[in-house]
């Protein structure tokens, strides 16, 4: 959900407001899309050195859902990468419910 509202924001400050009566609405969408951005590492050292204060969790990209170092699919996925738990949760992603 939060990854269609960023993409409808993006969208929006590239092309325009059309809702909005005056042009300075874009960069506001544009503000919002820059403050979540998630950064993707394939080595979870290096995701430390970018979070030296943050957990370090391995997210599956497709589904938005994010492992603690211990679970079973801790970076196993096909398509993940080690991510900070604060970005990932800025970013509309979310812990694994099970503890797989």
């Amino acid at each position: 959900m939060m990854r269609r509202l960023l993409l409808f924001a993006t969208i929006l400050a590239i092309l325009g407001n059309p809702f909005a009566g005056s042009p300075s609405a874009a960069p506001a969408a544009a503000a919002v899309v820059a403050s979540t951005t998630l950064h993707y590492f394939s080595t979870e050292s290096s995701a430390h050195a970018h979070c030296p204060h943050d957990v370090v969790v391995w997210l599956n990209i497709p589904s938005g859902i994010y492992h603690y170092k211990g679970e079973r699919w801790y970076g196993r996925t096909r398509n993940g990468a080690f991510v900070c738990e604060k970005e990932a949760i800025a970013a509309g992603d979310r812990a694994s419910e099970n503890g797989q």
